[in-house]
């Protein structure tokens, strides 16, 4: 009976423990040293200033909405437009800040539809959050113009999105927005323990967000142990969160990063295959990734007559499948929120399937993986 997982993560184990005992060997598990490391790579491979090491990327969008909401004297139900079909930390963190979530219909593509957006933006409408569902930038360059029209904040939730380039430019996607929010958790494509980042455009910002995630302290502990005498003075003139990242977390990720071009490109023609494979299926509908990126390939996704039944079915194969996601709109949590217009997440919500996506998939479950999904009768 084969037993193939949705997701495996897939760590360098001697290279993640040589950079752990790093900070094992000099005593520093916390804040700085590590995080700080991987802030400036990040920032070299990316081309993204300001990246700031978080304990996850749900602490990053908090952050994001919180920055923008005092520098700007947001009001408690301004509204931020959304996608419905993302995990709920994209917008649990709008209600973290007492705003209102504005659902947005969502496209073939899966990413926010640049008309229905248009036509959801009112006075009160402050930002818009794109979420690069799989890896996906569709229609993100249309919805940086409607900002840009409107005088809106555009944040991307790029937690599916490390190493999503654009094709023109070899570029990495999150220059077009006023704040990217990134994801190394286990499973995602620069695997850590469990850890994101957030990289502002703006300086200030940035100042900002790294006093907000260690608790309103204006310096951390590492940066007061630089000098000869530890600096115990320090301010707090904010109310802020335990959110900052650690350099066991961040030891990984810096693994993590030296192959992320590397794993991508085995993610993409894992997904070549299965577009190849799928092809001649009426009944499968893969999710196609936009033509002028070179995604991340965080996801497979595809639609299906009956997601319940196909889940059932390569279960039965021993095929583990997954959900990617239930449609926020659907949660009671938000059901007090205009839920109108959203045709086209409401039509796929029981058809969206997650095929495995993984780098210990060998070509033989890929073909396997292929083949089940071909036999599944609807």
């Amino acid at each position: 009976m084969n037993n193939i997982p949705l997701f495996k993560p897939y760590f360098r184990k001697e290279e993640v423990l040589s950079e752990i005992g790093e900070c094992l060997d000099i005593g520093w598990t916390g804040i700085g040293y590590k995080t700080e490391e991987f802030e400036k790579l990040w920032s070299e491979y990316s081309k993204l200033n300001h990246c700031h090491f978080l304990n996850s990327a749900s602490a990053g969008l908090h952050i994001a909405i919180k920055v923008f909401k005092d520098k700007f004297d947001w009001k408690d139900d301004d509204e931020i437009i959304t996608s419905p079909m993302t995990f709920v930390s994209t917008n649990h963190a709008i209600l973290y800040e007492s705003m209102k979530p504005v659902f947005s219909d969502i496209d073939e593509s899966l990413c926010l539809n640049p008309q229905k957006l248009n036509e959801n933006i009112t006075n009160r409408t402050r930002a818009v959050i794109f979420v690069g569902i799989g890896g996906n930038a569709a229609n993100l360059l249309e919805i940086k113009e409607i900002c840009n029209q409107n005088n809106l904040i555009l944040i991307i939730d790029a937690a599916h999105m490390a190493g999503t380039k654009w094709l023109s430019s070899n570029l990495h996607i999150g220059s077009e927005a006023d704040c990217v929010v990134f994801s190394y958790q286990a499973v995602k494509n620069c695997p850590s323990s469990d850890s994101g980042s957030i990289c502002f455009k703006d300086k200030e910002d940035d100042k900002k967000a790294r006093a907000l995630s260690w608790l309103g302290i204006d310096t951390n502990t590492f940066e007061r142990t630089k000098s000869k005498a530890y600096k115990w003075e320090y301010e707090v003139d904010n109310v802020g969160y335990k959110y900052n990242g650690n350099s066991i977390a961040a030891a990984m990720a810096i693994v993590s990063l030296r192959y992320l071009d590397e794993d991508n490109k085995i993610r993409r023609n894992i997904s070549e295959e299965y577009l190849s494979g799928l092809e001649s299926n009426e009944f499968i509908t893969p999710i196609i990734h936009d033509t002028k990126i070179s995604s991340s390939r965080h996801l497979f996704q595809i639609i299906v007559g009956n997601q319940y039944s196909f889940i059932e079915h390569m279960s039965s194969h021993g095929i583990s499948c997954g959900v990617h996601y239930k449609a926020n709109n659907k949660f009671s949590i938000y059901g007090k929120y205009n839920l109108n217009n959203l045709d086209f997440v409401n039509y796929i919500d029981k058809k969206i399937i997650s095929l495995p996506m993984h780098l210990y998939l060998s070509e033989k479950d890929i073909s396997y993986i292929i083949d089940s999904a071909n036999k599944f009768s609807f």
